[in-house]
């Protein structure tokens, strides 16, 4: 079949949404570090609609900095790709806002070169957690593998934190002006953490490289949210039967999407504001709900969805019982942490994304790198509640289904040798709980906390299957 290109853009079906601009002519003004399926249906399309409503040549041009599959795929393509809207009858566009798609380890020098570029205004990224190489205190981690590389070889960095200080560096040199970097990563106060890393490795690589960033670049934190379920099948041939095309590049993602920036800039950006993202003096109200309600409800039907048989969110969601067990957690531990926010209103919200028919978001992948995500999204409300006197039984649960998840589950989680080992030696929570590398101070400190977690199984509620069970 034919493959999604600029030839046949013209030809496709009028039901399909095409660019409001011709691609070939738009001008890249952002560089794009992760150019996975999140970007793609989310930050593009914001910055696609902004160049609709207001024009401006802000094009993206996203780099990879691990795979070249995805960006290969979407250059065969003359940079085109489909994004498929989850509405109750799924939506269809063909998105023109990439002008360039590259493999950072192989093209380096074009990827140097387009950050250094004074056309560029903005750097947005998307790596995910682990790729900011930080440690526990959210500080960059200079014994991590990539950083070890980019200290010995900061002309050919491996992490993205490398590729911005070389980019500034470049840009210094060069008088190429200022440079707004927006990480779009699910990591409270992203942007702070973000800037902190640059000038950590700033100052260790190049002398007087962080007093020009300070002047010359500002990090402002940010809130993304949409569900982008990872491609399948199903998904790739309802786009070909929409599109009567074939698209290598395509993503899915649900109708709702929202993004809030931090008012803090260093020079001209789109007019995402246009295309309804929120700039804020202050993220702390959303960021608390994003990060202890959806996410954390994103991780409760994972770890303990899938020991119930649940491959889908929509599934897990659907169980009475598992709906019951987080409607209480919601209600009786977590909305006391977050008050005076009101968790109930939102989370009635997020049930309802989450019981989308058409959205087949996978727990397995919602599962992976807990021990990144739940010292982010779970063990701040859990001490606090612990501290406070306030109730922690379900949240608790979570914790102890995480474990037992990772006892049994191979995965790609960072902390998957800690706990395979953990594992192997015979899985005592109290063992895991003493790791400084997998829990905080408290787990061990407080002797509330710290009892709550073994003895789930004696408290009611809905609990994760005993390591010893079988």
């Amino acid at each position: 079949m034919t493959q999604l290109s600029a030839a046949t853009l013209l030809r496709l079906p009028a039901t399909v949404k095409r660019p409001a601009f011709d691609p070939a002519s738009l001008k890249a003004g952002i560089v794009h570090l992760g150019i996975g399926a999140f970007h793609r249906a989310h930050q593009a399309v914001f910055t696609e609609d902004a160049i609709a409503a207001r024009g401006g040549d802000w094009g993206i041009v996203g780099a990879s900095l691990r795979h070249a599959d995805v960006p290969d795929g979407i250059a065969s393509q003359d940079c085109l790709y489909t994004v498929e809207n989850l509405a109750e009858t799924p939506r269809y566009r063909v998105m023109g806002i990439l002008r360039g798609a590259l493999f950072a380890p192989r093209d380096q020098a074009r990827l140097r070169a387009v950050l250094a570029s004074r056309d560029i205004h903005a750097v947005t990224l998307t790596v995910s957690e682990k790729g900011y190489c930080l440690d526990g205190n959210g500080r960059l981690d200079f014994s991590h593998p990539d950083m070890a590389h980019d200290l010995s070889a900061p002309e050919t960095p491996r992490s993205a934190v490398g590729w911005l200080v070389l980019g500034l560096e470049d840009r210094r040199r060069g008088g190429c002006g200022p440079l707004t970097i927006v990480s779009c990563d699910n990591l409270q106060s992203n942007g702070e953490k973000l800037g902190r890393a640059v000038m950590d490795l700033a100052d260790r690589l190049r002398p007087g490289l962080a007093a020009w960033i300070s002047a010359n670049t500002a990090f402002p934190s940010t809130l993304v949210d949409c569900i982008v379920p990872a491609a399948d099948d199903r998904h790739r041939a309802r786009v070909t039967a929409a599109l009567d095309v074939r698209d290598a590049a395509s993503v899915q993602r649900e109708a709702f999407a929202q993004w809030v920036i931090e008012n803090r800039f260093a020079g001209p950006l789109p007019a995402w504001q246009a295309a309804g993202a929120e700039v804020v003096d202050d993220l702390a109200r959303h960021q608390r709900l994003k990060l202890h309600v959806l996410n954390t409800g994103h991780s409760a039907l994972a770890y303990l969805g899938l020991p119930r048989g649940h491959e889908f969110v929509r599934q897990a969601i659907a169980d009475p019982e598992l709906l019951q067990e987080l409607d209480a957690m919601m209600d009786e531990e977590i909305g006391p942490a977050l008050a005076p926010l009101d968790v109930a209103a939102y989370w009635r919200r997020v049930k309802e994304r989450f019981r989308n028919p058409m959205v087949d978001h996978r727990l397995a992948q919602i599962s992976e790198d807990g021990s990144l995500k739940l010292p982010q999204r779970l063990f701040p409300l859990l001490v606090a509640n612990a501290r406070e006197g306030r109730a922690i039984t379900r949240m608790a649960a979570l914790v102890q289904a995480w474990l037992v998840f990772m006892a049994r589950t191979p995965s790609r989680d960072p902390a998957n040798a800690i706990l395979s080992d953990w594992a192997r030696a015979g899985a005592d929570i109290g063992r895991a709980l003493d790791d400084p590398r997998l829990f905080p101070a408290p787990f061990r400190e407080d002797l509330r906390l710290r009892q709550a977690i073994p003895g789930l199984k004696k408290k009611g509620g809905l609990k994760a299957t005993a390591l010893t069970e079988e």
